[in-house]
């Protein structure tokens, strides 16, 4: 990326900045992609994990923002990512007669009929109202005097942190250049105008400039210290605030549904997830470190309670798996309430050559990044081209229906069984040929790793080889989510994973040694933070462990 000025270069690997690296690249620009850390490392690898339109955002009479997300939905269920976009139920108990079934009725019909009038809405059923006997029998887990009947509604889900890493490899596959562990120290500037970063090698040491005719700042919680290296004061503010989400053993809650529950502040979602649920989410400010935000015990005790007001057999603490924390980027307003604070986004210009992007939600990450590409096109005084990633499947999605209609046959084919074919195709596509290709290398990959088998070891080394895993909490967290979907949350299973990545990466013993070692104390830290009472002891506990590349 140092060897020649660039059109575009895009600061920040979340699923925006990725988003944005994709519709400059897919547009003709030069673009490049640089990530202090690794892809996703922050708010997008800590999400609900959902795709969807916000109910929430309905009976709040934001309109626009549901039926454009509502679009976008479509767009990925259906064209652009139906590898890694799936629908998925929610049931949504009414506990009052009468009026309930009507007031939320009419909002779930609003919200079936707003995704169906754009032609987004095929390949999701449409809502339907339940008594509370059949609402019991999709969701025995339920206290019978905790609803009196019931609405199901469907929305999508996905992996957060692997559908960033797709949304990267896509861009590179267009000829961006990425880089992640490469941290932007400062901004060069020719008089006024923002002509390129000072990019720092957070692994290999050492500092280099890339110059580039519109730089994009698609930091998201991070916005405001990236824009103070301007040293320009910025248009607009954006505040962070966390959410946590607990992850417990699918048994532990017999449904075959989701669930949507109301609580004082929001709702709380209790999300299908493999062999597991998510329960989340709070929505609290932060204002304490931004790299490792950390869920307190008072955070658990708060999902604990209010998903145990409706289930028959509460949830305690021995069945929590995982648990982890993100930061939503919200635009600042005037409402000290973080829940009421806009997930609009903004893009703006405040400087010659820079352009900010931030606010939003995940699902409509590819208008954010269209419009943030709009404001650095007008900028190069040249024509460009229109955005056409409504129009880019991402990598993995071309191919992927007729291979899983065939995935009967390449089990037999590879020895694998058709659960593990399965499992493959809905985490990489049609990619899933090259995890293939390594395990008729050398068999032993085709077994899962051990302690966390639901894992092939294949995917592990795919991570180091494919995906631009540099550590191995990048596998064990980001690449997989071991971390947060077994009790031990992967020290276990660490030593196997960092002897797989180890051959790719050029490990030797004491480097296989550290990883571990850090990966431990990881774990061990984010337990810690979440014994203590509050924010400010639970993010003094978690910094107790520092990354293995310290920014």
């Amino acid at each position: 990326m140092a060897e020649r000025e660039l059109d575009v270069l895009v600061v920040g690997a979340g699923v925006v900045g990725a988003g944005v690296a994709l519709d400059a690249v897919t547009r003709g620009l030069s673009t490049g992609l640089v990530e202090a850390r690794d892809w996703a490392s922050g708010t997008s690898s800590r999400s609900s994990k959902l795709i969807h339109g916000g109910l929430r955002y309905l009976e709040m009479l934001d309109f626009a923002l549901v039926r454009e997300a509502l679009k976008e939905r479509g767009l990925l269920l259906e064209r652009l990512a139906p590898h890694l976009v799936k629908p998925v139920p929610f049931l949504y108990p009414l506990q009052h007669k009468g009026w309930e079934r009507l007031y939320a009725g009419s909002g779930v019909a609003l919200y079936d009929a707003m995704s169906m009038a754009r032609g987004h809405g095929r390949g999701l059923p449409t809502h339907r109202h339940l008594s509370r006997r059949h609402a019991l029998r999709v969701a025995p887990a339920l206290k019978k005097d905790a609803l009196v009947g019931a609405l199901q509604y469907y929305d999508a889900q996905m992996d957060d942190a692997r559908f960033v890493a797709t949304l990267v490899r896509t861009a590179a596959s267009y000829g961006a250049k990425a880089a992640n562990c490469a941290r932007v120290t400062g901004f060069l500037r020719e008089g006024e105008r923002v002509v390129g970063a000072r990019v720092e090698d957070v692994e290999a040491g050492g500092e280099y400039e890339i110059r580039a005719r519109q730089i994009v700042n698609a930091t998201g919680v991070w916005t405001d210290d990236t824009q103070a290296m301007v040293g320009e004061r910025g248009q607009f503010h954006v505040r962070a605030s966390k959410g946590i989400h607990l992850v417990v053993p699918r048994d532990r809650i017999s449904s075959s549904s989701g669930l949507i529950l109301r609580t004082e502040k929001s709702v709380l979602f209790v999300i299908p997830w493999g062999r597991h649920w998510i329960i989340g989410t709070t929505d609290t400010d932060w204002d304490l470190d931004k790299t490792h935000p950390a869920a307190s015990s008072a955070d658990i005790d708060y999902l604990l309670e209010h998903v145990n007001s409706v289930l028959a057999v509460p949830l305690t603490r021995d069945d929590v798996e995982g648990v982890y924390a993100g930061l939503r980027p919200l635009l600042a307003g005037e409402s000290d309430a973080t829940s009421k604070l806009s997930r609009e986004h903004t893009v703006a210009h405040p400087v010659p050559g820079l352009v900010v992007v931030a606010g939003g939600k995940y699902t409509t990450y590819r208008v954010m990044a269209k419009d943030a590409v709009d404001e650095a096109v007008r900028g190069l005084d040249q024509r460009v081209a229109d955005c056409v990633t409504e129009d880019v499947p991402l990598m993995g999605a071309e191919g992927y229906r007729a291979l899983w209609n065939a995935r009967a046959r390449i089990a037999a084919r590879t020895g694998l069984h058709v659960v593990r074919v399965e499992h493959l195709l809905n985490r990489f596509g049609a990619m899933a040929e090259e995890i293939l290709d390594l395990i008729v290398a050398d068999p032993s990959l085709g077994e899962p790793l051990q302690f966390a088998d639901d894992y092939l070891r294949a995917e592990i080394v795919y991570a180091a080889s494919h995906e631009g895993a540099r550590h191995l909490d990048d596998a064990l967290t980001r690449r997989t989510r071991i971390s947060i979907e077994t009790f031990d949350r992967g020290t276990r299973s660490a030593l196997e994973a960092a002897e797989l990545m180890a051959p790719v990466l050029g490990w030797d013993k004491d480097h296989i040694e550290r990883e571990v070692e850090h990966y431990q104390k990881r774990v061990e830290a984010e337990r810690e933070s979440q014994r203590q009472p509050d924010d400010l002891t639970a993010d003094a506990a978690r910094l107790g462990a520092p990354d293995i590349v310290p920014l």
